[in-house]
C-alpha cells in the first residue's frame, strides 16, 4: 500500500497518507466486524486478523507491496479450485446442527473466498482500481456480518465503518484527482496537512451522521412488512436443552452457568405481577428413572382467529373467577427450540411467527409450539390467567380424577422403596391432596439445600441418590423428586420445565430472562381448577450486582430498544409510532395553548392595573407618559437607531456649524442624507458608481443642478483643498427637501 509495484517506498503525501490510514483501519473494522458475530470459525478469523495486522505493521514502516499484481491473480484464481472443497467439506461440516446447513455452509464458504481475496489483493495494491476494489470487498464483508447477526454489536461496529467509509472514499476521489497535479503535495505532519486532516474527519463524520438521520427517518416512514430477503434468519441460533420431547436429569443445570439472554418480558401491569411467577414452556409426563419424556402423540392445531389473536384451550369457568388477568409481550431471542414460553394458564397469544403464519400447536399437556421455529427473533404478546385460588378452595377438591388424567400423570417407573415410604412419612398428617402437596413442597424446600455442583451424582438410580445421600442438588432433582413422590400417593402431577421471571431491569421496564434463570417446578391437578403449580426448589443465593453489573443494565435496554424498534419494526409499529407522535403534538399544542391565554390574561390584568393606578393617581400620568416616551425611543433606536443618528448629527452640525467652514465628516453626513432622500423617490445610487456618475445619471430638471452643486460641495471637502460654508451645503439639501416635497416633482 505504501509504494507502486517494483519501486522503493515513496514519500507519503498528507492525502496519500489520510486515505490509505483510513482503508487500512475500514478494512480492519470490517474483518472485526464479521469475527464479533461469532459465527465466524477460529481458523479464518484469526488468519484474516492476524494477515490484517502484519499488514499494518510493515505500511507503518513504509515497505512496498510484497505481492505483484500477477502473482495475486494467480493465487485468487487457484482458490476457485478449492471452493468445492470448502463448500462441501470444511464449511458443510462447520454448519452442522445449522437448522439450514446447505444455506449456511454456501454462506460460509463466500465468507472465506471473500477475506483470501481481500488479503491478497491488500498485500499486492498499489493502484486506484485496486484500493477501490478492497472498498467493495469490505462492504461484502459487514453485509455478511449483517446477515449472521443482528444484534446491537454489529450496529455499533456499522456505525464505525459508516464513517471510515465516508472518510475513505473522500481520501480516494482527493488522491485520484491529485494524481499528476502540478502543485507540491503537502508533507504529513505540517501545519497545513494537520489543518487538511481535522477538515477531512469533520467532513466525514458529519457526512455520515446526515446519512444516518436521513436513513432512520427513511426506515421509519416507509411502509413495512414483515417479510423481506432472509428475513433476519438466523442460520444458526443457540441451542438450548430442555425444552424438547425428553430431558435426562443434569441438564438444566449445565445450561444455569450460562448467562445468554433468553428473552425479554414487559407487562403492561407493571413488574410487580411479574415478580414470584413462572415463564411456562414445555410439560412431560413420563419418567423412566433417570430421564423425563412425553410418548408421540396427537397435538392440536390451533388457527388465527379473526381478531389476530390464537385461543388457546380455555381453562375452567371455577379457575378463571379466582384468577388474575395478566397481559405481557416477549421478545424471544433466536433458539433452537420451537417451544414458545409463556405464563401458567394461557389464554391466548398473537405474534409475528412466521411471514404466512397461520396457525401454533399445542399439545395435551399444555406445552405451546411454533411450527415455524423460533430460528428469528420473535416478538409476541400473551394474555393469561394467573391462578390465585385459596388453599380452601383446592381443600374441597374432589379426588375424583377423570380417566386420562390418571392414565397419563400417575405413570412411574420401578422405584427405591425408599421413595413412595418417604412420601407417606412426609403427609401421613396431611388429609387432602393439596395438605399432600403442600406437605412435600415444605419438606424438600426446608430439608435439603440447592447447588449446580453435582459432580458426584450416581448414575443408576440418580433420584434415589440425591434424595437419602446427596441431600442438595438443582431445581431437576426437586421438581422431579416431589412429582415422583406425588405419583407414588395418587395424585396426578407433571414436570415441567420453564423459566424464573429474569432480572428487572428499572430502565427498560422489563424483564431480562437468562438461561441461567432455566428452572424446572411441578404442577398437580384438582378438579375443577386445572393444574396448580409447586416449587419445591430452596431459593438460590442472591447474585451480587455490581458496577458493571449496573452499566449492563443499560446495554441491554439498549438492546431492548433495538430489538423492538429496528428488528421487529413493522406496520403495527408503525403505527404506534403516528400516534405517539400525534398524542405528543396534542399535549405541545395544548401546553403551547394554555401558555399563550395564560400569558394574554396576564397582560390584560397588568394593563387594568396600570389603568386603575392611573386613575387613582393623576399626579403619576406625566410620569408613565415619559416611561411611554422613553420605551417608543428605545425602540426606535434598535431598528432604525443609525438612520436617526445620522440624521442627529446632521442637524446638530448645521446647527454647531451654520457660519464655519464644512468638515469632511458633515460632508458626509450631509451627502449621505441626500442620498436616502433621492432613494425615497426611487433615485438610488449603486455600489459602482462614484458621486459625480450619480450626479450626472439624476434627469429631473428640478433636481439635477441642486444635486450637482452639493455633490461639488461634497467633494471638495472630502477630496479637495477648497474651503466652503457649511450654510451653503444645508441650504442646497433644504431646497432638495422642498422640491421633493413639491407634487410636480416627477423622477
Amino acid at each position: 500500500m505504501s509504494g507502486p509495484e517494483g519501486s522503493s517506498a515513496a514519500p507519503l503525501s498528507a492525502i496519500r497518507w489520510y486515505f490509505e490510514i483510513s482503508l487500512y483501519l475500514l478494512l480492519l473494522t470490517s474483518v472485526l466486524t464479521l469475527v464479533a458475530t461469532g459465527k465466524l470459525d477460529l481458523v479464518s478469523g484469526m488468519a484474516s486478523s492476524a494477515a490484517l495486522l502484519v499488514k499494518g505493521y510493515r505500511w507503518s514502516r513504509g515497505c512496498r507491496p510484497e505481492l505483484s499484481h500477477r502473482a495475486a491473480t494467480w493465487l485468487v484464481a487457484s482458490y476457485f479450485v478449492f471452493f468445492p472443497i470448502d463448500l462441501w467439506g470444511f464449511s458443510r461440516a462447520l454448519a452442522a446442527g445449522a437448522p439450514s446447513p446447505a444455506l449456511y455452509a454456501a454462506l460460509l464458504a463466500a465468507i472465506h473466498l471473500t477475506l483470501f481475496a481481500m488479503v491478497v489483493r491488500l498485500y499486492s495494491a498499489s493502484t486506484t482500481r485496486d484500493y477501490l476494489f478492497l472498498t467493495m470487498l469490505a462492504f461484502t464483508n459487514v453485509l455478511a456480518a449483517a446477515i449472521l447477526t443482528v444484534d446491537t454489536l454489529f450496529l455499533v461496529a456499522f456505525l464505525i465503518f459508516l464513517a471510515l467509509a465516508v472518510s475513505t472514499f473522500v481520501g480516494l476521489e482527493m488522491r485520484r484527482s491529485a494524481e499528476g497535479a502540478c502543485v507540491a503535495p503537502l508533507e504529513p505532519g505540517t501545519p497545513p496537512a494537520r489543518r487538511l486532516n481535522r477538515a477531512l474527519g469533520l467532513t466525514s463524520a458529519s457526512t455520515a451522521v446526515s446519512a444516518l438521520l436521513t436513513g432512520a427517518v427513511i426506515f421509519f416512514l416507509i411502509p413495512r412488512f414483515s417479510v423481506g430477503y432472509l428475513g433476519g434468519y438466523t442460520l444458526h441460533p443457540s441451542l438450548i436443552s430442555g425444552f424438547s420431547d425428553n430431558v435426562e436429569l443434569g441438564q438444566i443445570g449445565a445450561i444455569k452457568k450460562n448467562p445468554a439472554v433468553v428473552m425479554r418480558v414487559r407487562a403492561e401491569d407493571g413488574a410487580q405481577r411479574i415478580r414470584g411467577m413462572r415463564w411456562r414452556g414445555i410439560a412431560l409426563t413420563d419418567f423412566d428413572g433417570r430421564r423425563w419424556f412425553t410418548p408421540p402423540h396427537k397435538r392440536s392445531v390451533i388457527t388465527l382467529s379473526a381478531d389476530g389473536w390464537f385461543l388457546l384451550p380455555q381453562a375452567p369457568q371455577q379457575l378463571r373467577q379466582s384468577s388474575i388477568p395478566f397481559r405481557y409481550t416477549v421478545l424471544l431471542e433466536p433458539l433452537a427450540t420451537d417451544t414458545l414460553f409463556v405464563a401458567a394458564q394461557a389464554d391466548r397469544v398473537r405474534g409475528r411467527f412466521a411471514a404466512r403464519g397461520t396457525y401454533l400447536v399445542v399439545d395435551r399437556t399444555d406445552s405451546l409450539t411454533n411450527p415455524y421455529h423460533n430460528f428469528t427473533k420473535l416478538r409476541y404478546e400473551g394474555f393469561s390467567y394467573l391462578p390465585a385460588v385459596p388453599p380452601e378452595w383446592l381443600r374441597r377438591a374432589s379426588a375424583d380424577y377423570p380417566g386420562t388424567i390418571r392414565q397419563f400423570y400417575l405413570q412411574l417407573p420401578d422405584l427405591d422403596p425408599r421413595i413412595p415410604a418417604l412420601a407417606r412419612q412426609v403427609t401421613a398428617q396431611a388429609p387432602t391432596a393439596y395438605d399432600k402437596a403442600a406437605a412435600i413442597e415444605h419438606y424438600l424446600r426446608t430439608r435439603f439445600g440447592y447447588t449446580l455442583d453435582l459432580s458426584a451424582t450416581s448414575k443408576a438410580d440418580p433420584l434415589a441418590h440425591f434424595l437419602f445421600e446427596r441431600r442438595s442438588g438443582h431445581c431437576e432433582y426437586f421438581a422431579a423428586a416431589m412429582t415422583v413422590m406425588l405419583r407414588s400417593l395418587g395424585i396426578p402431577a407433571r414436570y415441567v420445565n420453564g423459566f424464573l421471571p429474569g432480572e428487572y431491569n428499572e430502565l427498560g421496564g422489563d424483564f431480562i430472562v437468562r438461561a441461567s434463570d432455566a428452572h424446572s417446578w411441578v404442577e398437580a391437578y384438582f378438579p375443577g381448577f386445572n393444574w396448580i403449580s409447586f416449587d419445591p426448589t430452596p431459593p438460590a443465593d442472591e447474585k451480587a450486582e455490581g458496577v458493571f453489573g449496573f452499566l449492563a443494565l443499560y446495554w441491554d435496554w439498549f438492546e431492548l430498544v433495538w430489538s423492538e424498534w429496528v428488528i421487529n419494526y413493522d406496520f403495527s409499529h408503525q403505527v404506534t409510532l403516528a400516534q405517539n407522535l400525534q398524542r405528543v403534538s396534542r399535549d405541545w399544542a395544548e401546553r403551547a395553548r394554555n401558555f399563550l391565554i395564560g400569558a394574554h390574561r396576564k397582560g390584560i390584568d397588568k394593563l387594568k392595573e396600570w389603568q386603575t393606578r392611573v386613575i387613582a393617581a393623576p399626579h403619576a400620568l406625566p410620569g408613565f407618559v415619559a416611561i411611554v416616551g422613553a420605551v417608543i425611543l428605545l425602540f426606535l433606536l434598535l431598528f432604525r437607531g443609525r438612520a436617526i443618528l445620522a440624521a442627529l448629527a446632521a442637524l446638530w452640525g448645521l446647527h454647531v456649524a451654520s457660519h464655519s467652514v464644512l468638515t469632511p465628516r458633515l460632508a458626509t453626513l450631509l451627502y449621505q442624507q441626500m442620498l436616502r432622500l433621492l432613494a425615497r423617490r426611487g433615485i438610488s445610487k449603486q455600489p459602482g458608481q462614484t458621486p459625480l456618475e450619480f450626479a450626472s445619471s439624476v434627469t429631473a430638471a428640478e433636481l439635477a443642478a441642486p444635486v450637482a452643486q452639493l455633490t461639488d460641495l461634497y467633494q471638495m471637502a472630502r477630496f479637495g483643498d477648497h474651503s466652503a460654508e457649511a450654510q451653503k451645503m444645508g441650504d442646497l439639501l433644504a431646497s432638495i427637501k422642498a422640491i421633493m416635497r413639491s407634487p410636480a416633482c416627477s423622477t
